[in-house]
């Protein structure tokens, strides 16, 4: 085989293997007929708002939001029976202004804002803390949290109207 030949092989190996890697990073995408684990409600009806849970075994599971993303997460068992945090490969959130879906523990959410989600009240989320406060300010929030301070408890309190 002549270098030439030799060098075009290697590079289309190396393309095809960063492709594959890249597209193992990216969040599987919702059917028309995947159904939010939490309410019931129909994911593809609400593609500005859509959470994933990517498990480590290929499967998904879809939300019509990050609020329900995290009821799901603060109560695995009853929402994921048989799954653990330990199965979950990413989290996704689709991110407010590019409509693009974000890894969901680097996100800003803004909660008690004046823009609604499919359910009422909603963490409404960012990809950085710069666009979070923005929005904040804009749309009346009544704070921003992290992932971490993004609870199940929470969730449920978003539900009643309860951004403290």
């Amino acid at each position: 085989m002549s270098s030439r030949l030799v060098h075009w092989l290697v590079a289309g190996a190396l393309w095809l293997a960063a492709s594959l890697a890249l597209a193992s990073e990216l969040p599987p995408k919702p059917g028309e007929r995947d159904l939010c684990p939490v309410c019931g409600m129909l994911v593809s009806r609400y593609p500005h708002w859509i959470a994933v849970v990517a498990y480590r075994d290929g499967r998904a599971h879809f939300f019509d939001g990050a609020k329900d993303l995290f009821k799901y997460l603060g109560n695995l068992p009853r929402h994921a029976p048989g799954r653990s945090t330990a199965d979950i490969a990413s989290l996704w959130v689709t991110e407010y202004y590019g409509l693009s879906r974000i890894d969901a523990r680097r996100a800003f959410y803004v909660i008690g804002s004046d823009v609604p989600g499919p359910m009422g009240h909603e963490f409404v989320p960012f990809a950085t803390r710069a666009d979070a406060e923005e929005f904040l300010r804009e749309h009346r929030g009544r704070r921003m949290v992290t992932f971490g301070e993004a609870t199940a408890e929470l969730a449920a309190r978003l539900d009643k109207g309860v951004f403290d």
